[in-house]
């Protein structure tokens, strides 16, 4: 049985795929966010606890107009009806992110699903919207001042406890699909000691197959976490 408890993946390369199908880009997202789905399964049937994904950043808002209020429609859309599936399945999920700048249906809809899933106990699914690593850790100081903690009771263990992540277990493992070799502020706080691993396809065509071989990769680290 793999140590893989919780794997994180930026999706990334939907516009690119879609540009060498000949596809509008719009249908590069859709697979993209269809595919989600298939993780979260594959993920249940291998015994990872929590998939983590990076699905809109706080930057992507710099995309065109009609770029980012299709994405709006697709993510408002999962989180009314796509992610009843899942629900299904046993997966807690988990909207990660600040709530500025989304409309109140997509609010209204985010609490839907939260709430519905909240008891369910199998696995676990963090989806990164409107998310930013650094934004994270300021939002967090600034509950922290807000809250009067004497500056000298603060420390990563309080810190720890303000992010957006509180309380889940650091990602072991992130993938980011495409090939691109950064993080691009994902976790930037939690992701410290999680391992890195960049596979070449795009986020659409991200298969079992694809899966598997992360994790048989994840399975030769040798994590020191710092130790000699």
């Amino acid at each position: 049985m793999s140590n893989l408890k919780h794997l994180a993946i930026i999706l990334d390369g939907n516009r690119r795929w879609a540009k060498e199908k000949g596809l509008p880009t719009f249908e590069g997202h859709k697979a993209g966010y269809d595919r989600i789905k298939d993780v979260s399964r594959w993920c249940l049937e291998r015994n990872i606890k929590i998939l983590t994904v990076y699905a809109f950043s706080t930057e992507n808002w710099n995309r065109s107009k009609e770029e980012v209020k299709y994405l709006m429609t697709l993510m408002n859309k999962a989180f009314s009806e796509e992610l009843e599936e899942l629900n299904k399945l046993g997966f807690k999920i988990n909207i990660i992110g600040s709530r500025d700048r989304i409309s109140k249906n997509i609010k209204k809809n985010i609490e839907k699903i939260e709430n519905e899933t909240k008891n369910n106990k199998k696995a676990i699914l963090n989806i990164c919207f409107n998310y930013g690593g650094r934004l994270e850790i300021v939002e967090a100081v600034k509950k922290i001042v807000e809250d009067g903690i004497e500056v000298d009771k603060i420390n990563e263990e309080l810190i720890s406890k303000y992010i957006w992540f509180k309380g889940q277990p650091e990602p072991d493992l992130i993938i980011r699909t495409s090939g691109e070799k950064r993080l691009s502020g994902f976790l930037t706080w939690t992701s410290v000691y999680s391992e890195l691993y960049f596979p070449h396809c795009y986020w659409p065509d991200f298969d079992e197959k694809e899966l598997d071989k992360a994790i048989k990769e994840f399975e030769k680290r040798n994590r020191r976490f710092g130790a000699n």
